[in-house]
């Protein structure tokens, strides 16, 4: 056979290009912080019922029934649905509304208190979920909440303004130290490509040394005392109540709302915001759009960490007025990672999500003194959230829901039946 009359080779068919890793873990990063809303709904009802069966488990009278348990199984349902029933009650009227109280007035004390523990997580809920928007982890709010609480409540305490002049100053500089902390991990992000989730963990432990040191040996600590504690704000820079002296609920819920208001119309209605949503998106994307990704860095952790300052803040001007310490940020740093999951990174979601632990926070006290149930208990179920937002595939799974962009089943139709009906 001649070279013409050979059959030329079929070519190889192309092998499809692998997967990229980086994209990968991208999407899953996307889909936990920015999933459906449905999710989190059912992530809350799957972890009260875990909760719920840890609080019968752990009651006494459940553990003494369980003994006879198949010889009079009833009385053990029976105290386990006393138990269960007994403690969320408690939880509601301690955070929601106590109907046990003569008047509405002091019936609706307990969601004043859910409102004054939920404002912190707010703020700090929404600067996280703007880092989210980003493609960011912000985990360093410990680190901008006391660098927040440092600047902002030494102008408290140290400087001398007339009243509201003093408020805005002290509270400027609690935000501005927020937003420069975190700043600083958006600039070596951008410059040197450092991992934000490295650079906020270290930020935090220096900033933790920073402040007891200040309030030990520094300009934050009180004249003539050994105590690491800083001097009260003046009255000057005081949140106001915004119910009057028999309420803890300040002027501080008014700033988280304006700041929600704000996030919602940077990240949906502005120039800036646009780029942001893109960036997180895609940022190779972005960056054959002509957007600046490295720039887009920095500005998202200045408004992140200005957002998390906030929170800080609050606590210096709203909550501990009389001093604070090295623990001023209680845990809400990392707390509000669990908001912003909650939230899905929308900025009224966040706000619903920090109203919802604010209501775990105050209702825990109430749990534990009405019934005995630990406090724990309440951080369990917070656990178990985060553990259900970051496993979508699990909760669908156990609740039948298709997977996002999956083709809906169309019914296959009976040809037998038809043939025979005609």
């Amino acid at each position: 056979m001649s070279a013409a009359q050979q059959p030329t080779p079929t070519p190889a068919p192309a092998k499809s290009p692998e997967p990229d890793e980086s994209s990968r873990w991208h999407n899953v990063f996307r889909e936990i912080t920015t999933g459906n809303a449905i999710i989190s709904v059912l992530a809350v009802l799957l972890a009260l019922l875990v909760g719920a069966v840890m609080i019968a488990f752990t009651n006494a009278n459940v553990q003494e029934s369980a003994g006879y348990f198949f010889s009079r199984p009833g009385d053990m349902l029976s105290a386990a649905w006393d138990a269960v029933s007994g403690a969320y009650s408690a939880l509601f009227q301690g955070s929601v509304y106590n109907f046990r109280r003569p008047s509405f007035a002091d019936g609706i004390r307990p969601f004043t208190e859910t409102l004054t523990y939920a404002t912190p997580l707010i703020a700090a809920g929404l600067g996280v979920a703007l880092g989210f928007r980003v493609g960011l982890f912000n985990i360093g709010g410990r680190g901008q909440m006391l660098i927040a609480a440092t600047l902002g409540g030494w102008v408290a305490f140290a400087v001398d303004l007339p009243a509201g002049i003093h408020l805005i100053a002290a509270l400027v500089a609690g935000v501005l130290g927020g937003a420069l902390w975190g700043g600083l991990v958006g600039l070596l992000k951008a410059r040197t490509g450092a991992h934000e989730v490295i650079t906020t963990i270290m930020l935090n432990y220096v900033a933790f040394y920073l402040v007891s040191f200040l309030l030990r040996d520094g300009f934050l600590k009180t004249p003539g005392s050994n105590n690491p504690k800083s001097p009260a704000s003046k009255e000057t820079a005081v949140y106001f109540d915004l119910l009057g002296p028999d309420y803890n609920l300040h002027f501080g819920f008014i700033l988280v709302i304006a700041a929600t208001v704000f996030t919602w119309w940077l990240l949906a209605r502005s120039n800036l915001g646009f780029k942001f949503r893109a960036v997180g998106e895609n940022p190779n994307a972005a960056r054959v759009a002509g957007i600046s990704v490295q720039r887009m860095y920095v500005y998202a952790m200045l408004f992140s960490g200005g957002l998390v300052g906030l929170a800080g803040i609050n606590q210096v001007l709203g909550t501990t007025t009389s001093g604070f310490g090295a623990g001023i940020d209680s845990g809400i740093g990392f707390d509000a990672i669990t908001v912003a999951l909650l939230g899905r990174s929308k900025p009224w979601g966040v706000f619903a999500a920090g109203i919802l632990f604010g209501a775990f926070k105050a209702g825990s006290f109430s749990m534990q003194a009405a019934e005995g149930v630990p406090i724990d208990i309440v951080l369990v179920v917070q656990s178990l959230i985060v553990l259900f937002i970051a496993a979508p595939p699990l909760v669908r799974a156990i609740f039948r829901l298709p997977a996002p962009g999956a083709p809906r089943r169309r019914p296959v139709p009976n040809v037998s039946q038809e043939v025979a009906a005609k």
